[in-house]
C-alpha cells in the first residue's frame, strides 16, 4: 500500500514525494474515517461545507427525473448526507457491489443510526430495475466508478499520464435510462472544513448524433479528466491504496479482459 501510495503521489505532483507529502495523504484519509462516525449521528453542524455547482444540484432535482452521481476513492462520499440537509429535494442512493453494501450496512447498524442511506446491492437479480424505481422516484443514484471488477466493461483512459482501466458500466447504464451523469467529490480541506464539487459529465436524455457507444466513451474520458484534475488540485485526497496502474503493464490486463480501445 505505502509503494502505491507513494507512485500516485509522484504522478500527482509531477515530483518525488516526500514523507510529508506521505503524512498528508494518511493524516487526510484518517480525518475523513474519523468524520463518518459524526456525519453517521447527524452532527453536520460540526463541519463547515462550501459547495460548488450547488445550482446544477437544483435544477437537476427540480426536473424529478433523477441522474446518477458518479464520484470516486477522492476525499468523502458521506459528505453528501451533509449537502442533503441544505438540499431537500436531494434523495441520494447508493449503489455498490454486494459485498461492500454489506459492509456498509453493517457500519451504519453498529453505529445504531436511525436514518441509514438506502443502499441497492449491484450484481443481484433485480438491483438495476430498483435502480430505475429510484430514477422514476427523482432520486440520486450515487456510485464510485473508479474501480473496475474483473467482468464488468471497461475503458482504457490516460489518467494522470498512465494509462489506467476505468469501468464504463455507470455510463452505460445512464446512457440507457437516458439520464444525466453529474461527477461528485468531497474534499477534504483540511480541519472542519469540505468542499463539496458537482461537475456535469454527460446528459443522456438528449440523444447523441455520433450514437451511444461513442457518447459512453467520451463520457468516461470527461470522467477521468475531472478525476484527474481534482487528483492535482487536491493530491492528498486520493484513498486507492492499491497498484492502480498494474505496475505499469495495464495494457496487458486490458487485453486479457478483451478491453478494446487505447488511452489518447
Amino acid at each position: 500500500a505505502r509503494r502505491s501510495a507513494r507512485e500516485y503521489l509522484r504522478r500527482a505532483l509531477g515530483r518525488e514525494p516526500g514523507a510529508l507529502d506521505r503524512y498528508r495523504q494518511v493524516f487526510a484519509f484518517a480525518s475523513t474515517i474519523l468524520d463518518r462516525l459524526y456525519l453517521m449521528h447527524e452532527r453536520y453542524g460540526l463541519f463547515a461545507i462550501s459547495i460548488e455547482g450547488e445550482e446544477l444540484m437544483r435544477d437537476t432535482a427540480a426536473r424529478g427525473s433523477g441522474a446518477f452521481l458518479l464520484g470516486a476513492h477522492l476525499g468523502s462520499f458521506e459528505i453528501m448526507s451533509a449537502v442533503g440537509r441544505r438540499q431537500p429535494g436531494l434523495r441520494v442512493v447508493m449503489a455498490m457491489y454486494e459485498r461492500n453494501a454489506s459492509r456498509v450496512a453493517a457500519f451504519f447498524r453498529a453505529g445504531n443510526r436511525v436514518s441509514a442511506p438506502e443502499i441497492i446491492a449491484l450484481g443481484q437479480l433485480g438491483a438495476m430495475l430498483r435502480i430505475r424505481d429510484c430514477l422514476d422516484a427523482g432520486k440520486f443514484v450515487g456510485m464510485l466508478a473508479d474501480r473496475t471488477m474483473a467482468d464488468a466493461p471497461a475503458q482504457l483512459v490516460s489518467f494522470l499520464g498512465h494509462a489506467a482501466l476505468f469501468p464504463s458500466g455507470p455510463m452505460r447504464a445512464a446512457a440507457a435510462s437516458r439520464r444525466a451523469l453529474i461527477f461528485m467529490t468531497g474534499l477534504y480541506r483540511g480541519g472542519n472544513h469540505y468542499h463539496v464539487v458537482f461537475r456535469q459529465i454527460a446528459d443522456f436524455s438528449r440523444p447523441d448524433p455520433a450514437g451511444r457507444e461513442a457518447a459512453v466513451r467520451d463520457a468516461v474520458a470527461r470522467y477521468v479528466a475531472l478525476l484527474e484534475a481534482y487528483c492535482r488540485s487536491d493530491p492528498y485526497n486520493w484513498f486507492n491504496f492499491y497498484d492502480f496502474w498494474h505496475g505499469g503493464d495495464v495494457g496487458a490486463t486490458a487485453s486479457a479482459r478483451g478491453v478494446i480501445g487505447s488511452p489518447p
